[in-house]
């Protein structure tokens, strides 16, 4: 299984992906990173803090992108370069999460993709802003 080559690419190409942000995938994530933050894990900690709640990790949201990128767009082969990040509103347990990357340019001959990533909750507020760099598998 092998992405799509920079010659099947053109600005304006896009993928999604869509997942819902359960305990359990929170749960995983703290214990895969060792980021046991009580922001993510202790209900009682959490509900005195800023959003009065548990909330996902921002990295687990980014890991959103990369799977669009890794599996879609380009797809299997893709190495990525670089991300920028800015989150900019909290995931909670529950949410739906739609990442997505849109080519934004193509450099043939370094054979780079620049995409626009971002990630949105069910209600169309994006939680996630950010602009990747990767180089699609070759021919």
């Amino acid at each position: 299984m092998q992405g799509r080559t920079i010659s099947t690419l053109n600005v304006g190409d896009f993928a999604e992906h869509a997942k819902t942000i359960s305990e359990s995938d929170v749960y995983l994530f703290a214990g895969i990173t060792g980021d046991l933050n009580p922001a993510h894990v202790n209900a009682q900690v959490a509900a005195e803090g800023i959003f009065k709640e548990r909330i996902a990790h921002g990295m687990l949201s980014a890991g959103l992108v990369s799977a669009v990128l890794g599996m879609q767009l380009p797809g299997p082969g893709t190495v990525y370069l670089s991300q920028t990040l800015k989150f900019t509103a909290p995931v909670r347990f529950g949410d739906t999460i739609t990442a997505r990357a849109e080519i934004i340019d193509r450099n043939v001959e370094k054979n780079r993709i620049t995409l626009k990533t971002t990630c949105t909750n069910q209600n169309g507020k994006i939680v996630l802003d950010g602009e990747a760099i990767v180089m699609p598998p070759k021919a």
